[in-house]
């Protein structure tokens, strides 16, 4: 993934991916959240990356890390690890699209 960003997929039912999304959200990182009931080639996407499953939250990395139904501690670890690659917003109420 060349752009500075966090690709996140998920929907709007999944209580992981709220959790996900409050997490960095909290920590006023930029992502580009992606709803895979509103977008079936995000659906299809996520299944390619997780072997024909379904798992979300799915979420990629600048470095090209990708985490599936993360802990908080494994996304504050990869958060650790992309601290020079992620932009983050000035504005933290503002990070991520609530279009989704």
């Amino acid at each position: 993934m060349s752009s500075k960003h966090i690709k996140f997929y998920g929907a709007d039912w999944c209580a992981d991916c709220h959790r996900s999304r409050f997490f960095l959200d909290q920590r006023g990182v930029m992502y580009e959240y992606i709803n895979i009931d509103k977008d079936p080639s995000a659906a299809a996407e996520v299944e390619e990356i997780n072997r024909g499953m379904q798992s979300i939250p799915t979420i990629l990395f600048p470095n090209g890390e990708v985490l599936v139904e993360p802990s908080n501690e494994e996304l504050k670890k990869a958060l650790d690890a992309n601290k020079n690659l992620i932009i983050m917003h000035k504005d933290k109420m503002k990070a991520g699209d609530r279009n989704g």
